[in-house]
């Protein structure tokens, strides 16, 4: 697969992440203005059990799919793929089925005992159902997305977003007047319809291609050995999803226990761990869509060229990747720190909300890197290192949450938030030097593209300055800055024909 090839089907899954994302936000924005800030608080509380679900069922396979998929592709040994593909959807539904009875019948138990909200008990029940379909439907999509076919991945994607939205639209006004609770266990229902039609979608193209692909009904490998193969690439990667979102979720359960401690009531706790998890941050993560379809091509397009030995190709798409996010993320980082205000006012209606996205807009080029460079990493095979710097990451996190939030609140949280990613991007970057030789200029990588993000953000701050906030207004900003922004990057060298040249090679 060339660099064309990795170009391509990154745009298409960066599209969808970026279509799905927008869709999200109308999703989130209807939402908080039906439940209110207490009531997303509540939803997600939920949304880290989800994640530890997926990481359990899904999280190690869906990669090890990818990453078995393009390495046999690449080798011309296709015969394997149809049953490395078949006994990994196997054991994700066999883990997920258990973890659903798990879930269902000890939904009273976590929400009394582990979340400390008896009115999650009705949705954890329902979102039972959701897993199967998650589980296998993920490890489907690794198929397509180790042969750099992303259509069916972005496409499924956009089909459980529009799942979601649709539900939520139709079911809020029955169930949101009967309460909290039950308006919680609404947009579960989305999320079990949602995941539900994007399996329905994967499972039908991958039968296509099954009929049409006869080398797939044709394996090459033993069925002893291609499970020897797929555990021990699967384990090591479902131990580090499963630590992280573990320690994730052990840092959403604890930041409104301990925001409570700061002063804050129950309901205002809620209502804060609401704004920030279920809003505030959802907004910070909107510029890294490309990134993180880019990160998931990224693992079988290193994968495809550590199999064939082909250094220099590593080292391209490694110098390519760490330009691309440091520029996305300095321009992002400043555009949310010179109009926090204004970005929340439109996105929610409710500008209070800047005194949270301005803090945490600073971390956008550190938080952007961890995608790319976890995506790198996995190519690499560094599961390992992966393993021990998430719970690094973690630790640090849930340090100033237990320590510090009940003295300064939320600041504490941006404050642990800083320190993990500084330290995790730190050893990463080590990593990523002993690996393949790439050592990136730090005033290449982030002292050009904050000048040049900086002088974009605040002529345009200048200009608009004495303008009322509105939609229109909103979209123009962005329009001004990002064409100040490629102008001033060309302008110190960032974007001159050698690094263009550099995104368009194609492999040796």
């Amino acid at each position: 697969m060339g660099r064309k090839q990795l170009l391509v089907g990154t745009a298409i899954l960066a599209g969808a992440n970026i279509l799905t994302k927008c869709m999200g936000f109308f999703y989130r924005i209807f939402m908080s203005n039906y439940i209110g800030a207490e009531g997303m608080g509540l939803y997600q509380l939920i949304l880290p059990l989800y994640t530890l679900a997926w990481s359990i069922t899904a999280g190690g396979f869906t990669v090890t799919v990818s990453r078995l998929t393009a390495r046999e592709h690449a080798r011309g040994e296709n015969g394997s793929i149809g049953r490395i593909v078949k006994q990994s959807a196997s054991l994700c539904l066999l883990l997920s089925i258990l973890l659903s009875c798990v879930l269902f019948w000890g939904a009273d138990w976590i929400a009394l005992h582990v979340l400390q909200e008896s009115r999650t008990a009705l949705s954890l029940r329902l979102l039972a159902f959701a897993i199967p379909f998650m589980s296998v439907g993920s490890c489907l999509r690794g198929f397509f997305q180790g042969l750099q076919q992303m259509t069916v991945p972005a496409f499924s994607q956009i089909l459980e977003q529009l799942l979601r939205i649709g539900s939520i639209y139709l079911l809020a006004g029955i169930f949101v007047p009967r309460g909290l609770e039950y308006a919680c266990f609404a947009a579960v229902c989305g999320i079990v319809l949602g995941e539900a039609g994007a399996f329905c979608y994967t499972f039908f193209h991958y039968l296509h291609k099954k009929r049409r692909w006869k080398f797939i009904r044709k394996p090459a490998i033993s069925s002893g050995a291609c499970f020897s193969l797929i555990l021990s690439m699967a384990i090591p990667l479902s131990a580090i999803r499963i630590t992280g979102s573990l320690l994730s979720t052990l840092e959403n359960i604890l930041i409104p226990q301990r925001l409570a401690l700061y002063g804050s009531s129950s309901q205002e706790a809620l209502a804060s761990y609401g704004e920030l998890t279920g809003m505030v941050m959802p907004l910070l993560m909107l510029p890294s869509a490309f990134l993180m379809a880019f990160s998931v091509s990224l693992v079988p397009e290193i994968s495809e060229a550590c199999a064939v030995s082909q250094n220099n190709r590593i080292r391209r798409t490694v110098s390519a990747s760490l330009l691309l996010t440091s520029i996305l993320g300095a321009g992002s980082a400043c555009l949310f720190a010179v109009f926090p205000r204004e970005i929340c006012y439109v996105v929610y209606g409710r500008s209070n909300l800047g005194q949270l996205l301005f803090p945490l807009a600073f971390l956008c080029p550190l938080l952007y890197g961890q995608t790319t460079i976890n995506g790198l990493l996995n190519g690499l095979g560094e599961h390992f290192f992966l393993f021990w710097s998430h719970i690094l990451s973690s630790l640090i996190t849930i340090a100033f949450i237990w320590f510090a939030m009940p003295y300064w609140g939320l600041s504490a949280f941006c404050a642990g938030w800083f320190c993990s990613l500084l330290a995790v991007t730190i050893l990463s970057l080590r990593k990523l030097k002993k690996r393949t030789g790439v050592s990136p200029s730090l005033f290449d990588c982030f002292g050009r593209p904050i000048l040049a993000g900086i002088a974009a953000a605040l002529i345009i701050r200048l200009i608009i300055q004495t303008s009322t906030p509105s939609p229109l207004l909103f979209c123009g900003t962005l329009l001004g800055m990002g064409i100040l922004y490629l102008v001033f990057l060309g302008a110190l060298g960032c974007l001159n024909e050698d690094t263009l040249q550099l995104l368009k090679r194609k492999r040796t």
